[in-house]
């Protein structure tokens, strides 16, 4: 049996891809380097092809996940969580803005991607029930069309604005006062356009998060079509095996102190284990059933996803004990 497999190309995620990853289960995996949003090896468009079942197994944002698994959609999750974000370090003002923290946001522009994406829902999400200030109490700008319509209330100020790549220039321009993304626009990570990250010490401020949720927030999990789970049971608990020697191999790489092109790279992975106890990247479902429920009820509350659905009923139940 071959396994169609979408995923993006992380370091986690190399072993995939150049051969040093190898099991004994009776099919084999055939990578495909493939983008959400950006075009990648190839192709874009993950969830879509996905979910139109061109792919066997696939990298899905947590977001389209928890909307799509609400509204029936034929796919199962395994507890693999390959992205992971702080939305902290993710929300971006003008360098000589004088804002500093969340509360500063009420009642201004803050652009994203879609709505629906995952750093949207959980910035969204922290700012409601982690700072206590309302997402609805900001005018939300949008330059990505949403993978599922969404219907807001009257309560929720939504403009599609478009054009991301001007998002920079919107900025400097004042036609906006903030936004949440992951990736700049490139005028931004030039240095071209001023600007920096709302939190002045970002980094104390995750580590704050991290001490009071106990998680790194998930942003993807790894579908299975639901039809192949079927016919194959045990198929879940051994992709999860896979995927957990894939990360294993990639934790090895930075035995080497020169295996980045960054030169501290080695001192930043020995703060981080220390900055998170070595618990940013818990495996299995128990010790990340917190951090699913927390985006589930985040997804419920913005109207992403249908019905709250408790985090046993998204994944497979075989990996239910890991």
């Amino acid at each position: 049996m071959e396994i169609k497999l979408a995923i993006d190309r992380y370091d986690r995620h190399f072993p995939f891809f150049d051969g040093s990853l190898s099991h004994s289960f009776d099919f084999v995996i055939r990578p495909f380097q493939v983008g959400q949003s950006a075009t990648l090896q190839h192709g874009t468009d993950r969830h879509e092809l996905f979910l139109d079942g061109q792919f066997d197994v696939a990298e899905f944002s947590m977001s389209s996940f928890l909307a799509a698994k609400t509204r029936g959609y034929p796919i199962v999750g395994i507890p693999v969580f390959p992205r992971r974000l702080f939305s902290t370090s993710q929300m971006w003002v003008r360098q000589d803005s004088d804002m500093t923290e969340p509360a500063n946001l009420i009642g201004k522009n803050v652009a994203l991607s879609a709505f629906q994406t995952t750093l949207s829902l959980l910035a969204k999400g922290d700012l409601e029930f982690h700072y206590k200030v309302p997402w609805r109490s900001i005018n939300w700008k949008l330059t990505t069309k949403e993978k599922i319509p969404l219907e807001h209330g009257p309560d929720v100020s939504v403009e599609f604005i478009g054009d991301r790549d001007r998002l920079g220039d919107r900025l400097q321009a004042g036609e906006i006062d903030a936004f949440f993304l992951p990736h700049p626009p490139s005028n931004v990570m030039s240095g071209e356009v001023p600007a920096r990250r709302l939190f002045v010490d970002p980094e104390s401020e995750e580590k704050r998060y991290f001490d009071e949720t106990g998680s790194f927030p998930i942003m993807h999990v790894i579908a299975i079509q639901e039809a192949m789970v079927n016919k194959n049971p045990d198929l879940p608990s051994q992709l999860m095996e896979i995927f957990h020697s894939a990360f294993d191999i990639a934790e090895g790489y930075y035995a080497d102190p020169n295996w980045s092109m960054l030169p501290g790279v080695r001192h930043q992975f020995e703060r981080d284990r220390e900055r998170f106890m070595g618990k940013a990247w818990p495996r299995g479902f128990i010790a990340n059933r917190s951090n699913i429920d927390r985006l589930m009820r985040y997804a419920v509350d913005q109207g992403i996803g249908a019905e709250y659905l408790p985090p046993e009923a998204l994944f497979a139940a075989a990996t239910l004990e890991t």
